[in-house]
C-alpha cells in the first residue's frame, strides 16, 4: 500500500510565498515521474508543475517563472515552491506519483489527499 501526504499549503497574501511537500511511504519499489495539480472551485484539475526521476522539470505556462518543483529521490519525496503568489492560485493542490509497488508488483498513479492554498489580502 502507497499513501502520498502533503503539507505546507495555507493563507498567504498577494505577492507571498508558499512550500509545498509532499511524501511518499509504503511498499515502493520505484518511483517515476511526480507532480503537482491543482483544482479551483468550478474548475478542471490541472497539471501546475511534474518533475521526473531523472530531474527534467515541466510547468504550466501559468505558473512558470513563479513555481519550482524538486524532489529527494532519497526521500521519495516532492516539493513546490510557489514564489509571487496570485489571488488566481487560490486552490486545492493535489501531489501525484508514477509509482511501481513491491507487493504486488504493480505500477499505478497515485494521489495526495489535497492542501488548500488561499492567496488573499
Amino acid at each position: 500500500q502507497v499513501q502520498l501526504v502533503e503539507s505546507g499549503g495555507g493563507l498567504v497574501q498577494p505577492g507571498g510565498s508558499l512550500r509545498l511537500s509532499c511524501a511518499a511511504s509504503g511498499s515502493i519499489f520505484s518511483i517515476y515521474t511526480m507532480g503537482w495539480y491543482r483544482q479551483a472551485p468550478g474548475k478542471q484539475r490541472e497539471l501546475v508543475a511534474a518533475i521526473t526521476s531523472g530531474g527534467t522539470t515541466n510547468y504550466a505556462d501559468s505558473v512558470k517563472g513563479r513555481f519550482t518543483i524538486s524532489r529527494d529521490n532519497a526521500k521519495n519525496t516532492v516539493y513546490l515552491q510557489m514564489d509571487s503568489l496570485k489571488p488566481e492560485d487560490t486552490a486545492v493542490y493535489y501531489c501525484s506519483a508514477d509509482i511501481t509497488t513491491n507487493q504486488p508488483p504493480r505500477r499505478g498513479d497515485y494521489w495526495g489527499q489535497g492542501t488548500q492554498v488561499t492567496v488573499s489580502s
